[in-house]
């Protein structure tokens, strides 16, 4: 069985006839407290808003609670499946594009899957929505004030984009298009990011997506 530290990319096995079934292996420690149904979260905001900080922390969550979900994060694939793709539009749309139909791979074979990507563009995400069965896509906008993205600056790539190293930065000389109509928006200037994850725990309960088992007769 494998350790949940070494979990996060863990295919499993799809039921009889090629249906979703509930995700991932369990955790070799933790009891299954919950169940799972297989749904993709796309968390997109400007860079440094906190977007793979929250799909962390709900990943650790949930493996607490005898879960392994997929994580996708947009460096990750920037260094292997992306890694021949610059920063122009196109090869934006196509780094997209392709996290996309991974995505989509992990659902199909009844994973929960976790995307971090900046994902500036409304059009690339609604080509993302698209793909995805009905009800197991939902769009979270991780929402951080620009000037509090450039403070926090986790990555260095504001400094490199003041000093003229990195040009098409998102939130400067690229733009970032706003979600109109995301499923939740976690504001991360306002709140921490257990309070957070709470929300978006509560979100999944109401959608199905998490799910309480009901108690045992006679077990208390």
């Amino acid at each position: 069985m494998i350790p949940a530290k070494t979990a996060r990319n863990v295919t499993s096995r799809s039921s009889p006839g090629g249906s979703p079934r509930v995700p991932g292996a369990a955790a070799p420690g933790p009891v299954r407290r919950i169940r799972l149904r297989a749904a993709v979260l796309w968390f997109t905001g400007l860079p440094g808003a906190g977007k793979t900080t929250l799909a962390r922390a709900l990943e650790a969550r949930l493996l607490a609670a005898g879960w392994h979900p997929v994580s996708l994060d947009g460096d990750q694939l920037r260094q292997g499946l992306c890694g021949d793709l610059g920063f122009s539009a196109a090869d934006r749309d196509e780094n997209i594009r392709r996290a996309a139909e991974v995505a989509r791979l992990f659902l199909a074979h009844g994973h929960l899957v976790l995307c971090s990507f900046i994902s500036p563009f409304r059009a690339q995400r609604d080509r993302v929505r698209a793909l995805m069965p009905p009800g197991r896509f939902f769009l979270i906008h991780v929402r951080c004030s620009l000037d509090t993205c450039r403070r926090r600056d986790p990555k260095g790539l504001y400094r490199r984009a003041a000093r003229g190293e990195l040009h098409d930065l998102t939130g400067l000389s690229s733009p970032y298009e706003v979600p109109v109509d995301p499923d939740l928006i976690l504001d991360t200037e306002n709140a921490t990011p257990e309070d957070l994850v709470d929300r978006l725990w509560e979100r999944l309960l109401d959608a199905g997506i998490i799910v309480k088992p009901e108690p045992q007769p006679g077990l208390t």
